[in-house]
């Protein structure tokens, strides 16, 4: 949304609106209700956008031509949320202790919901619905970025399949736990595997590494999200563990893989309908650096995306490509060799490359970066 327009969110905020001016202009309104103040119909309004409010008559009679009014719409998700999900959210109506509780969760009801009509649908009202969504979750995104300096916002690529019996997993909660506690924001695609592991570490920050092995343990009751009781779990170890307020991750989920679940340990997460959106928007936001952990095909798309993002500077500079598993990167999955070799022959330009097994490695080498501007 154009920051020129003042985003008015939540009922006090219209009070507080409604109280201090009589001409209303230049104002956009997110899921607000007009009909129980009673000062609303006493207002007038110009150049302003109306994003699933609740509206009366009089009120509407008060608005010049230059306003535009998108009502809600009738969908199992709100078209226009205010702010990103969190766990409770996302999977409200969930209990931990009753594993078939997730079948009618919000986040399952929106999953199938989605399916029904098709990823890609010939409903021009569910699209649209759909688009109207990602915008608003794009916004808050947005806006909680604002709150941390561009090169310390860092993304964890890798699989989903990543087990958390396996080793690697308690690894990288540990290099993004120690990012966080140094001001960092880690982000990911906020589903399970390497993906959870980033949260997890977030998640703990601020806690010593004896208790990140203890929550690392209890997950591994469920090892694979495939497993009953790998989200219980997840909850278990948030219960036992609060999170600090000022250690934050945003994990960034798609429905469009909706089988594989977000992890609850983001504390804010932005889930799209557009898969493209998400995959291009968390590259983008990622300008302290990208590491990249063992992945299959999703984590190879992901990188030569990157790499054309750093070679054209898209977003003004670019920013680190760390490959965290050297055996992994050089010999089952040549690609670092491939982005060396590319580069030196000129086809790509400004890739910042670095490859080790080392934790303390990743974490100095982001840290160089960060520093450096």
């Amino acid at each position: 949304m154009y920051k020129n327009y003042r985003e008015i969110e939540s009922q006090e905020a219209l009070q507080e609106l409604l109280s201090s001016e009589d001409v209303i202009s230049r104002c956009a309104f997110q899921g607000v209700d007009f009909v129980a103040e009673s000062a609303a119909a006493e207002r007038v309004y110009s150049d302003c956008i109306f994003l699933g409010c609740m509206l009366s008559e009089q009120v509407m009679s008060r608005m010049d031509n230059r306003c535009y009014i998108f009502p809600a719409m009738r969908k199992p998700f709100n078209s226009f949320p205010v702010g990103l999900y969190d766990a409770e959210s996302l999977y409200a109506g969930y209990d931990p202790r009753v594993e078939a509780t997730l079948k009618d969760c919000y986040d399952t009801r929106v999953y199938r919901h989605y399916v029904g009509k098709g990823k890609i649908s010939s409903d021009i009202s569910e699209m649209l619905a759909r688009a109207l969504h990602d915008h608003s979750i794009s916004d808050a995104l947005h806006e909680r970025l604002a709150h941390y300096d561009e090169r310390r916002v860092v993304a964890v690529m890798g699989g989903h399949a990543v087990l958390r019996t396996d080793a690697n997993f308690l690894k990288i909660a540990r290099i993004s736990k120690r990012l966080t506690e140094l001001g960092y924001l880690m982000v990911s695609g906020g589903g399970p595997g390497a993906m959870e592991a980033t949260h997890l570490g977030a998640w703990m920050a601020g806690r010593d590494d004896e208790e990140l092995r203890e929550a690392a343990l209890t997950l591994c009751v469920a090892p694979c999200y495939k497993d009953e009781g790998w989200l219980a779990s997840a909850f278990e170890v948030m219960a036992k563990y609060p999170r600090r307020e000022d250690f934050c991750s945003i994990g960034i989920p798609t429905w469009f893989y909706g089988h594989e679940p977000a992890t609850p340990f983001a504390s804010h997460i932005a889930k799209y309908f557009d898969n493209s959106v998400r995959e291009d928007g968390l590259l983008a936001i990622a300008k302290g650096g990208v590491i990249y952990t063992p992945g299959s095909a999703g984590t190879m798309q992901e990188i030569f995306q990157d790499a054309a993002q750093n070679h054209y500077e898209t977003f003004g500079f670019s920013s680190p490509m760390v490959f965290f598993g050297e055996d992994y990167w050089t010999r089952q999955v040549p690609v670092y060799e491939l982005l060396t070799q590319l580069q030196q022959r000129g086809k790509y330009r400004n890739l910042l490359l670095s490859i080790t097994d080392d934790i303390e490695s990743v974490i100095d080498y982001i840290l160089r970066f960060g520093s450096a501007a």
